[in-house]
């Protein structure tokens, strides 16, 4: 006999989800209850299109919480997406989705709150990767939430307010705050986490003051330095404007379509002399709109807010991949055979010292050596030297380097996106296999979903303290876990040179 649809009462009305059931590769099977597409906030449209989230009307009557809403998403602008993230049409663009075991269970369980990736222009919480089943069998609710992406989220706008993909996060947050307890999860246990575009923004809240009461850890995957400075978000969103006939003020916007806007994104980058530089440029400096350092919501610089101690009583747990966007040079390396590694680094903006490093470790391929430079400029410096100005922290921080290589055809080692699925513990999940290949190894998806739920419920990473010496968990070739001290000495090298 079936259960009854679990009904949980949030602050806006009462909401219906579903049970569900998961079978896993021992056959144990898993029970749990989700509850997708339930609004944080108005849809922002209209007057709230470039306004702070606003509350939600309340309802009436108990709401059907059966699937995935509405995506800030209007397509997806990588074809394919290795995560499968798909867009769904309409207004209420602005919600969360719960999975957890028992909304019945009490108000003790961690909670995991995800925030997707997708360089802020892309991505979807209705991936069937992040329904969180995993964590749901290991006692942990977790939540997805959506948030305004592009010009509508981070585009700079004259009188109105920005900031406002940020300001959708902490309305995410503050819902967590007031209603997870009735879902069964712990407002004072929650863990942020993301991945590349969502790895930055959990380090963006970690380093924000109006932030701190509404976590207690950071699970940051594949983190970049997406913010910018004022005047250079300025000059973007100047440059998408004119490209869609209006000027950067609310009035003039408010009569483009987000899509018209979605489709002049690519104008927001300044012009650049040609593809290699234009490379080497968007490795240190986003290119696309992202958080901005205005001076009020954002203060400083995730650097800056790291060496004043802000979020160092919060647990972190942050790495990447070895071979992030090395793929992403491949398609030049016909045009690349005649030259030699270390000359089109010193061209890209490399030191002669860490030109020969990076061509070496690239074998003399130059493609793959210009890749793996990008790689290392665009995320695996960050987390070398993010680690490095925590080494001051009350609370421990972890860095992980994963290196296992994918074995699906065309995903060149461990690229992009390869860890996720190790990460949520999902290997057979939809679009997995074309991401991983065929047969993942189930004990490295134990090892990385073992530590990141260390993360979510307080029981301690093991190992790895990265103020120790340096040291750094290693997820390897073999799918082995180990640990190794002084990890990412080569990136914290490069943040130096390109620092100056």
């Amino acid at each position: 006999m079936a259960r009854t649809a679990p009904v949980v009462s949030t602050a806006s009305g009462r909401v219906e989800g579903l049970w569900r059931t998961r079978q896993w590769p021992d056959a144990a099977v898993t029970e749990y209850a989700t509850f997708r597409g339930i609004p944080y906030a108005a849809a922002p449209v209209g007057d709230a299109r470039f306004d702070a989230p606003r509350p939600v009307e309340p309802w009436d009557g108990v709401r059907r919480a059966h699937d995935f809403g509405p995506t800030p998403q209007l397509y997806s602008p990588y074809d394919p997406a290795r995560i499968p993230e798909p867009s769904i049409p309409g207004e209420e663009v602005l919600s969360v989705n719960v999975t957890t075991p028992d909304p019945s269970a009490g108000a003790d369980l961690p909670v995991l709150v995800w925030i997707h990736g997708g360089g802020f222009e892309a991505g979807s919480a209705a991936s069937p990767w992040y329904v969180g089943e995993a964590f749901a069998r290991d006692g942990v609710v977790t939540v997805t939430a959506s948030y305004r992406l592009g010009f509508e989220g981070f585009g700079w706008v004259e009188g109105a307010v920005n900031n406002r993909g940020v300001r959708d996060w902490l309305a995410a947050l503050a819902w967590v705050r007031d209603n997870i307890a009735a879902f069964g999860g712990d407002p004072r246990r929650v863990t942020i986490a993301g991945q590349s575009a969502g790895g930055s923004a959990v380090m963006r809240l970690l380093t924000m003051e109006a932030a701190q009461p509404l976590f207690r850890a950071v699970i940051s995957v594949s983190p970049g330095e997406m913010s910018l400075p004022l005047a250079r978000a300025r000059r973007g969103a100047a440059r998408v404007c004119a490209a869609v006939g209006a000027t950067p003020y609310v009035e003039s916007l408010r009569r483009v379509s987000p899509l018209q806007l979605f489709d002049a994104r690519e104008a927001f980058r300044p012009p650049a002399p040609d593809r290699l530089t234009r490379l080497a440029i968007r490795a240190y400096r986003p290119m696309l709109p992202g958080p901005v350092v205005d001076g009020d919501l954002i203060p400083q610089t995730v650097d800056a807010a790291l060496v004043a101690g802000v979020g160092g009583d919060k647990e972190l747990l942050v790495g990447a991949t070895a071979h992030e966007v090395n793929e992403a040079m491949l398609p030049f390396a016909p045009l690349l055979l005649a030259t030699p590694a270390v000359g089109a680094l010193e061209r890209a903006g490399l030191s002669r010292r860490l030109a020969d490093v990076w061509a070496e470790r690239a074998c003399g391929d130059t493609a793959w050596a210009l890749g793996q430079a990008l790689t290392d400029a665009t995320f695996r410096c960050h987390v070398a030297r993010w680690s490095l100005l925590r080494a001051g922290a009350e609370r421990p921080t972890h860095v992980y380097d994963f290196r296992w290589p994918s074995g699906a055809p065309g995903v060149h080692g461990a690229a992009h996106c390869v860890d996720v699925p190790f990460g949520f513990d999902v290997l057979d999940a939809e679009g997995a296999q074309a991401a991983i290949g065929a047969s993942p190894p189930q004990e490295l998806a134990d090892a990385v979903h073992g530590d990141w739920l260390a993360v979510v419920t307080g029981t301690g990473v093991d190992g790895a303290d990265h103020r120790d010496r340096f040291s750094t968990i290693v997820y390897g070739e073999d799918a082995s876990r180990t640990e190794e001290l002084g990890g990412y000495a080569l990136e914290r090298e490069l943040a130096t040179h390109l620092d100056r």
